[in-house]
Parts: C-alpha cells; sequence; structure tokens
C-alpha cells in the first residue's frame, strides 16, 4: 500500500499552478510544454491526488518546475497586491472606523455560529459533485429548488451510482442521519479563530497563528493551501512566505473560510475586520486569496454593526478589495446576474459559463462570484440564503457556512431562524480542535461575545 497525501504531491501541483499561472498572466508555456513531453500529467480534476505516485525522476522535475514557476513575474501583480498597505492604497473607498460604539449581543453571535453550521452541513453531502449531479439528486428526492436538507431516502439505485454523495459526509450530513454537527474545517477554523483571539487579543500576528496551527491542527484535519503553508512551516519557512512557496492553492477559498470571527468580533468596523483577517490569511494566502477573508471579515463586521442589509454588507466588502482585482470582478459579477435574473438556476449557469472551465471547483474566484449571487438573489432570507449557495455547486458546504454565518447575523437572534434549519444540530460541536469536541454553539457565541468587547 503507498500512502497518497491529498493536496501535497509534487506531480500534482504542477498541473495545478500551471492554470494558475495562465489565471494570472503569467506565461508559462515553455515550462507546460517541458512538463507534458516529460510524461507530466495535468492536475487531477476534482480530487485531491492522482491514483497512483509519480517515479522519482517526475517527481524531482516537478519539483524544480514548481521553483521555476515561482519566478516568473505575473502582469496582475499590478492590480491584486497582497501587502496590506498597498491593498489600501488600492481601495479608494476604504472604510473609515465607526464613530461610536456598537452593541452587539451574545444572540446575534448566536444566530451566526448556528447559521455557519446549518449551511456547512447542508453542502457537504455534495461537496465535490458536479451541477449536474447536485440537480439530479435533489429532483429525484421531490427537493428542487433546493429547500431542505439532501436525503438518500427513495433515490433511484442507478443515480444514486451516477453521483455518489461525498463519501466522507454522507454518513452525518444527510436528512436521516444528521446527528449534532459533524467535524468540518469550515467548523475547525472559526473555533480556532476564536481561540486565537482569546490567547492573543485583536493584535495577534501571522506568526500567532501559525504557532497555533503547529500546537493545535491535527496536519490531516486541513487542505490546499492551509496543508502547504503548514508543510512549509515544518520545514522551516517563515510566514508570509509560507504562503508562496510551491502552494498553487494561494489563491484558493482557504483564507475565506477562516475569516467569520475576525468580523463578528469587529461590529461596525469593516476596516478592523479586514486588517485582522489580512494577517491571518498571509499564513497561507496570497492575493485573490487574500482578499476573499478580508471581503468576509468586513461583510460580518457591517452586517454585526446591525445598521443594514445584506445588499450593505456585500458593498461593505467590496470597498476593502482592490476594484481592479479579478476577486472584485467576480463578486460584481454575481450580484450583476442575481439583479438580471429571476430564475436563480439561470443565474448559476451563467457563473458556470464563465469559470467552470477555467478554474478549480475551490479555488476562490467562482465560490466568491456564487456567494454573492445567491445573497443577493435571497434578499436576506434565511433558508434561501443556504439553499440557493449550495444548490450552485463547487465548494459547497464552505459558501454554506459562509451565507449561513452572515444570515443568520442579519436574524439576529437564533429564534429568528427556523427550526428547521437549527433543531438538527442539537447544540453540539464535533471538532478536533482540543478542549471544543462537543461543545454548544450557545457557549461558543457567549466566549466570542467577551471578545468583542475586550479592551
Amino acid at each position: 500500500m503507498t500512502v497518497r497525501l491529498t493536496w501535497a504531491q509534487p506531480e500534482d501541483l504542477v498541473g495545478h499552478e500551471l492554470r494558475q499561472a495562465e489565471q494570472d498572466g503569467r506565461d508559462a508555456r515553455a515550462v507546460a510544454r517541458r512538463w507534458s513531453d516529460a510524461g507530466g500529467a495535468p492536475a487531477p480534476e476534482r480530487a485531491g491526488v492522482s491514483k497512483a505516485p509519480a517515479p522519482p525522476r517526475l517527481r524531482a522535475l516537478a519539483e524544480r518546475l514548481l521553483d521555476e514557476l515561482a519566478l516568473i513575474e505575473s502582469p496582475s501583480a499590478r492590480d491584486e497586491p497582497t501587502d496590506l498597505a498597498a491593498i489600501r492604497a488600492a481601495c479608494p473607498r476604504w472604510p473609515a472606523p465607526r464613530a461610536r460604539p456598537v452593541v452587539l449581543g451574545p444572540e446575534r453571535l448566536h444566530a451566526a455560529w448556528l447559521g455557519r453550521a446549518a449551511g456547512c452541513l447542508l453542502g457537504k453531502p455534495v461537496e465535490k459533485l458536479p451541477l449536474d449531479g447536485i440537480r439530479a439528486l435533489a429532483r429525484a428526492t421531490g427537493n428542487w429548488p433546493l429547500t431542505t436538507w439532501f436525503t438518500a431516502r427513495g433515490l433511484p439505485a442507478d443515480l444514486a451510482a451516477a453521483h455518489p454523495w461525498n463519501r466522507r459526509s454522507a454518513a452525518t450530513s444527510l436528512a436521516e442521519n444528521i446527528d449534532g454537527m459533524p467535524e468540518d474545517d469550515d467548523l475547525n477554523f472559526p473555533v480556532l479563530g476564536l481561540v486565537l483571539l482569546r490567547r492573543h487579543g485583536r493584535d495577534f500576528s501571522t506568526d500567532d497563528v501559525a504557532r497555533l496551527w503547529l500546537g493545535t491542527l491535527p496536519a490531516g484535519r486541513i487542505f490546499t493551501a492551509e496543508r502547504i503553508a503548514y508543510r512549509n512551516l515544518l520545514d522551516g519557512v517563515e510566514p508570509p512566505h509560507t504562503a508562496r512557496r510551491r502552494n498553487p492553492f494561494r489563491e484558493w477559498i482557504g483564507a475565506q473560510i477562516r475569516a467569520d470571527v475576525h468580523g463578528w468580533t469587529r461590529p461596525g468596523d469593516p476596516a478592523a475586520a479586514a486588517e485582522q483577517a489580512h494577517r491571518d490569511a498571509v499564513l497561507s494566502h496570497t492575493a485573490n486569496g487574500v482578499y476573499g477573508a478580508m471581503f468576509t471579515a468586513a461583510a460580518l463586521a457591517e452586517a454585526a454593526g446591525g445598521e443594514t442589509d445584506v445588499h450593505g454588507c456585500l458593498a461593505a466588502g467590496l470597498r476593502v478589495v482592490p476594484p481592479r482585482s479579478r476577486y472584485a470582478r467576480a463578486v460584481r459579477l454575481g450580484i450583476e446576474a442575481a439583479r438580471a435574473e429571476g430564475d436563480f438556476d439561470r443565474v448559476v449557469d451563467r457563473l458556470h459559463a464563465v469559470y467552470a472551465g477555467t478554474h478549480h471547483w475551490v479555488h476562490v474566484l467562482p465560490n466568491a462570484a456564487l456567494l454573492a449571487a445567491a445573497l443577493t438573489h435571497a434578499d436576506g432570507d434565511f433558508g434561501r440564503s443556504l439553499c440557493a449557495t449550495v444548490s450552485g455547486g463547487w465548494d459547497t458546504d464552505s459558501n454554506g457556512a459562509t451565507a449561513g454565518s452572515l444570515a443568520g447575523l442579519l436574524a439576529g437572534r437564533p429564534a429568528a431562524l427556523p427550526e428547521h434549519w437549527t433543531a438538527p444540530l442539537k447544540n453540539r460541536l464535533t471538532t478536533s480542535v482540543p478542549g471544543f469536541d462537543g461543545v454548544g454553539f450557545d457557549t461558543l457565541a457567549e466566549l466570542t461575545h467577551q471578545e468583542v468587547h475586550r479592551p
């Protein structure tokens, strides 16, 4: 037997880096030819690892080519900086600090935690499935347009075989077997963010984040860019170089799923929330990957301020993202598509026509466009926010989690969330973060509330 660690094999990383180079405008054609001529394969389309390891000569070539690709300058870097000062300079409408303090009670934070969990759980069984598979499974069980949890009850055997549920999640996330909130990185990271603030306060550093990961996170519980950054730390690479070294996932969605606590604990102050999220994100991400975290934190901070709707929250998120960046364009596309079309399936089809052939399903850009479209289309409705987001495919559990977080925060209290979405959670979270396994969402809300009011 051979151990095939996902998101880490050099022979798989080359294909992802070549695609990243094409997206950010680098001319990598010569490298691509050398890789192909040597027998190198494209990156796996949906899996995290190829089926068989490469021979030693090909793996050695992959490592050399990854280093060569890193030296090719990107023309998009002018409009997509990673340094915080440069990001701020590129944002003409950077938010000003709130003039007066905001009162944010634990009930609203409780709703945000519940929303994040419910949205994540809804998306778990269909994570990695193509859009046509998600639609077929839901239609076959009378659940389209999506309005409730996915189920295998009544599903024809041939359809189940053609579109198998996510193998790691089906046993804990289909309607018939939900029993509390199962473990997921989309919940592990917010819990870890809470631990970060409790230990180091709002002035934490990126190094603090790195030390917390090494001392707390099992390596097998993190994926894509986080896994590469973790390995780089073990190799002695210092942050923020951990985000760049042989890391083709640095503009994927991972940093965005770590941003919620930074937004929740900065009510009414999107700029401060974005700056916190930036310090966290640059451990593993650059440019658009970092913007995903900043956008999410700013939007949630605006929601926590209690003075706007979902559309104002999305606008606040855009104010901390360089307007000429691909991330800003993705969000604007999602909003515009949702406003122009009443049928959300058609909105999704339009976004997939733009991104599906060029971007991996975990890349931050298609997911940003979909998230913005779904939240715009749902217009603040909690259940519709979750269902529209998940029904669009791509990174279903991560997008569902972020949509639920924002919609829950805007709803304002757990009682405002339909019991249909919250009761199956049983106020219980499974997590590998030490000291928190089995924790209740009410407890997490109280601990988060303490950080809101920390001096």
